[in-house]
């Protein structure tokens, strides 16, 4: 993960970027002081990463709450709150040692029983994600105030868990939520207490968010920076024009226009790069509601596939920010990425108006078959305009397409809680394991209003049979074995559909010192992070 990814090499080729270190040099020292401004595209109307599990929340909440792990440089799970871990063989236990000292930003000391408290009441209950990762969990024994022990009804492998935790381990203060009210409703979830390097101060909705330095921070001499203000900018133009100002030094998760980014990686003065972006390698997806009779038919959902000129699409909207995806588990993914994989679905008009003459859709007058409403996320113009372009494919074949555009918020609920969708089109974030963030797009039983996971109205019973049995497996070869099964099934029945891959542009400032030096950097916590003068 330490070299610059194909794209990244692509880009540097043709000139889009500079290419230069992403940290500070060796002869530089740290240079306390100084507010780091970011760009924040979408409010999500919470900021607590226990409860939600997203780029949107991490980039805010990731700052004041931290997880028990996180990754280091090379992306392997390196200790945050949690010092050190065992794990029995059998993996049903996995003990961990936490960190001492740590104090909650409102002076109460961190102790294993919040550790117990928000994996029991809030990754296995509500944490979109976290209730599949911990459906198993049975219990988290706490003998002392620094140990926590996790129990599994079923094996939980070492690395899915140690791994999980980086995304899906963040710690919430006990006394702070367990008063008996609804945890979802707790102000502390737009205001933050944790135990990170900063601390919340202001949330001004539509305007900007800050935090200010802890002083109490456990990592002596951290962090660097007075402050983070985060700034809220829609306007993905005004975003840009505000960077190239100076008043925004740092805008992540590809929230600037292609052409902003590939024109302000020109510029001396800004980094466009993926760096850092590793960890969140994404897909676009295409969301199925099988509560439409027309889309619970595989012969649909497979015409609209075909009808779909996915390279045509890249190589004129994307360019090599992106390639065909070939399922839900990305080409980065080293350890599970299938042999051999390949786009599932090619480019065949004629087949589309066949398969959808087969399952009883003529053309009726003015050559229409049937219409949907198409919800893409708000997250990233490549949404936007994927929205589009299917709008105009879908009408070749005989489908109308009403695109319905939402803010975050409205997305979140009307896909996800009320169902009030056809068809959804947004990213999807493959997180280091497919058990972490993938599966659960696919299989059954997650909660209601759960963001990115299966709310389609459908229940396969061999997908679930298949997605239970790796997510138990200790054997890493069987678990490989068994993915490949999943991606299989998962393309044969398109619920969803996820054919293009890409990984997230991030444009700094070059002031930004010690900028994307993990792989998962814009939702790590910055202690590290300083600004050289300007």
């Amino acid at each position: 993960m330490s070299g610059p990814t194909r794209r990244e090499t692509l880009l540097l080729a043709g000139g889009a970027l500079v290419a230069s270190p992403f940290g500070a040099s060796a002869q530089e020292q740290p240079r306390q002081g100084g507010a780091l401004t970011v760009h924040f595209a979408t409010e999500q109307r919470i900021l607590n990463p226990s409860l939600q599990a997203s780029t949107g929340v991490y980039i805010v909440g990731g700052k004041m709450q931290e997880p028990m792990l996180d990754l280091d440089e090379a992306g392997n799970p390196t200790p945050c709150l949690a010092e050190s871990w065992e794990s029995a063989p059998d993996g049903r236990t996995h003990a961990f040692r936490l960190r001492r000292g740590v104090t909650w930003h409102d002076g109460k000391p961190f102790t294993s029983a919040d550790v117990q408290f928000t994996a029991m009441e809030m990754w296995k209950k509500i944490l979109n994600y976290g209730t599949t990762l911990q459906q198993y969990l049975a219990a988290v024994d706490t003998p002392d105030p620094h140990t926590a022990v996790f129990r599994y009804e079923r094996p939980m492998p070492q690395g899915l868990l140690l791994r999980g935790l980086t995304d899906l381990g963040y710690v919430s203060p006990r006394h702070v939520y367990e008063s008996g009210g609804d945890i979802r409703q707790n102000p502390a979830n737009t205001a933050p207490v944790g135990t990170g390097p900063f601390r919340f101060v202001q949330y001004e909705r539509g305007q900007h968010i800050i935090a200010e330095r802890n002083p109490n921070y456990w990592r002596q001499g951290m962090p660097y920076l007075d402050r983070v203000v985060w700034r809220v900018v829609t306007d993905r133009s005004a975003a840009a024009a505000q960077m190239e100002a100076g008043q925004i030094l740092f805008s992540p998760y590809s929230s600037l226009t292609i052409a902003d980014i590939q024109r302000l990686g020109r510029d001396r003065r800004f980094e466009a790069t993926t760096r850092g972006n590793e960890g969140n390698a994404r897909t676009n997806t295409l969301e199925f509601n099988f509560r439409k009779p027309e889309l619970a038919d595989l012969r649909v959902r497979r015409a609209i596939a075909h009808s779909l000129n996915i390279p045509f699409f890249i190589e004129n909207f994307l360019g090599p920010f992106a390639k065909a995806g070939t399922g839900p588990i990305p080409s980065v993914s080293t350890d599970y990425y299938p042999e051999g994989a390949a786009p599932p679905y090619a480019f065949d008009r004629t087949l589309a108006n066949r398969l959808l003459d087969e399952a009883g859709h003529p053309r009726g007058a003015g050559g229409a078959r049937f219409s949907v409403r198409l919800h893409p996320a708000p997250w990233g113009e490549d949404i936007a305009l994927f929205s589009t372009f299917i709008q105009q494919s879908l009408a070749e074949v005989g489908i109308r397409v009403e695109i319905v555009r939402l803010d975050a918020a409205g997305f979140l609920r009307t896909v996800y809680n009320d169902h009030g969708f056809d068809l959804a089109t947004g990213w999807h974030q493959y997180r280091s394991d497919p058990a972490v963030s993938t599966t659960v797009w696919y299989r059954s039983g997650s909660p209601r209003g759960a963001p990115w996971t299966n709310q389609w109205g459908r229940t396969d019973e061999e997908i679930d049979r298949i997605i239970d049995a790796a997510a138990t497996e200790v054997d890493p070869a069987k678990r490989k074995a068994l993915y490949a099964d999943f991606v299989k099934r998962a393309n044969e029945e398109m619920a969803p559909w996820m054919p293009i891959e890409q990984i997230f542009m991030s444009v700094f400032n070059r002031r930004v010192r010690n900028a994307g030096n993990n792989p998962r950097w814009a939702s790590s916590s910055w202690h590290d992070t300083w600004l050289a003068p300007a």
